[in-house]
């Protein structure tokens, strides 16, 4: 390989099963919006991905072809890919998903991540955004540059996107302080919630009684 370069991660399958799961990972993402997988794996889905709204916003013959032999559910995603998200980054020039780190998931402490699909309504820096512009009016703040530069960047290609952003900021606000963390932390509990049930006690009793 021409300098050394590791140009994709093998993720540990042959060529057939790491492209099936890319595969079920994007049809996972492309229905749902936001996934959760492994770091390694989000980042490889994240290519695949990319490279499908490319093909959405080209919307010939041959890119819906193209599109056809990726998804597993290409009857329900096409006109998705083709209509909605195509419209939704007519405007946009890349960076159509995102992937955000966050606690392992598995015992195995392995790096975990959420994949998802920007400026759509699981966006979670749009909901995290919000949630800071919220905190910081109320406590009579200025917003400070980091604040502003993730303003700039969740609204900037959105439709209608400083609007919706105030519009959630007065949802937040309207929230009780507990329930604030709600839409953020939402897909974290439904994660642990997972690890429970694969937790759950043996039924088995052993027989100690003696003779």
């Amino acid at each position: 390989m021409a300098g050394g370069r590791l140009q994709y991660r093998h993720l540990g399958r042959s060529s057939a099963h790491r492209q099936a799961l890319l595969r079920n990972l994007v049809t996972s993402l492309f229905t749902h919006e936001s996934i959760s997988t492994t770091y390694p794996k989000a980042k490889e889905a994240q290519r695949l991905a990319e490279k499908l709204i490319t093909l959405g916003k080209k919307n010939t013959e041959a890119s819906r072809n193209s599109a056809l032999k990726v998804f597993y559910t290409p009857h329900e995603l096409l006109p998705k890919l083709f209509g909605e998200l195509r419209e939704r980054y007519a405007n946009r020039p890349g960076g159509y998903t995102r992937v955000l780190r966050m606690e392992p998931m598995k015992e195995d402490q392995a790096p975990s991540a959420i994949l998802e699909l920007v400026d759509g309504p699981k966006d979670m820096r749009f909901a995290m955004t919000a949630r800071t512009v919220a905190r910081l009016e109320e406590e009579g703040k200025e917003l400070n540059e980091m604040t502003q530069r993730n303003v700039e960047k969740v609204t900037q290609f959105r439709q209608d996107g400083e609007e919706k952003l105030k519009s959630m900021v007065e949802r937040m606000k309207n929230l009780q302080v507990g329930d604030r963390t709600e839409p953020i932390k939402k897909k974290w509990e439904i994660q642990e919630m997972e690890k429970l049930k694969k937790k759950k006690p043996s039924t088995h009793l052993l027989d100690l009684g003696g003779a």
